[in-house]
């Protein structure tokens, strides 16, 4: 006579406390059609994608405005008037703060009338030069004229921190009626004791220089005035770099629904 113990030692599991795979594990899910669906990242297809991405950081990085550089701009600027001139100065070093900024007036057309706008936390000084000849303006005969304005910051926490721009005014007058451009050249000097000096003449055809000497254009200035316009820059740089990248997105989105619908289009019958 058997035991129980033998016969459970002999006995199989049953079918219901084995666990098996489905039929069709590891196999792509067939269409109701019968055909087999293609993976959505299929290799040339992701690699296609994957190279318009890249082109899209290529063109975004691009297009996105150089390092910040000093630039002058002017809202009512016209020749033969008087006008407000905005250095804006931005802090490029990752480490140290701006903490004095100097800027020289054009010396073969000299301001007859330079004055300066008080900046909460900085002090501001000129400094004259002769003329080799007196010029008249506004019926007054003048044989010195402003050379430089010179901005300091009272202590290291006024200065313009990293990341961070400030702007700088004057009202000068009156402009000269004979020039299309005039450049001011500026010198920055950083808490750590580092100077930039801000100019070199830019070449039409050319790369932008290192350090481009700021410029103001009469003729921009004009119209800004004749438009009352605050400021004439920030929406030209804004169109200059969104342009290529809205085209850049639109070319990712056209390959992307492209090879969307050839995904789901099945195969000839």
């Amino acid at each position: 006579m058997r035991s129980r113990g033998a016969g459970r030692q002999g006995s199989q599991p049953s079918d219901s406390s084995v666990a098996t795979a489905p039929k069709n594990a590891g196999v792509t899910p067939e269409r109701p059609d019968g055909r087999r669906r293609k993976a959505f990242f299929h290799m040339p297809r992701f690699r296609f994608v994957a190279g318009l991405a890249g082109a899209l950081a290529v063109v975004v990085l691009t297009a996105l405005p150089a390092a910040a550089h000093v630039t002058v701009s002017s809202p009512d600027a016209v020749p033969g008037g008087f006008g407000k001139l905005v250095l804006r100065v931005p802090t490029e070093s990752d480490t140290a703060s701006t903490t004095k900024v100097q800027v020289q007036l054009p010396a073969d057309t000299p301001f007859a009338f330079v004055s300066t706008k008080p900046h909460p936390g900085w002090t501001v000084a000129t400094t004259e030069r002769r003329l080799a000849k007196p010029i008249a303006a506004e019926g007054f005969t003048l044989s010195k004229v402003v050379a430089t304005v010179t901005w300091t910051a009272s202590d290291a926490s006024a200065g313009i921190g990293p990341g961070q721009f400030d702007e700088f005014e004057l009202s000068l007058g009156a402009f000269p009626s004979d020039v299309d451009t005039l450049s001011f050249p500026t010198t920055q000097t950083y808490s750590d004791g580092t100077v930039v000096v801000w100019d070199r003449a830019s070449v039409k055809g050319q790369d932008e220089t290192e350090h481009p000497v700021p410029t103001l254009e009469l003729a921009a200035a004009t119209q800004a005035a004749d438009a009352a316009a605050p400021e004439t820059d920030s929406s030209d740089s804004t169109a200059r770099w969104t342009a290529p990248v809205v085209a850049a997105v639109g070319l990712v989105l056209a390959g992307l629904f492209a090879f969307g619908v050839h995904g789901r289009r099945g195969p000839p019958a």
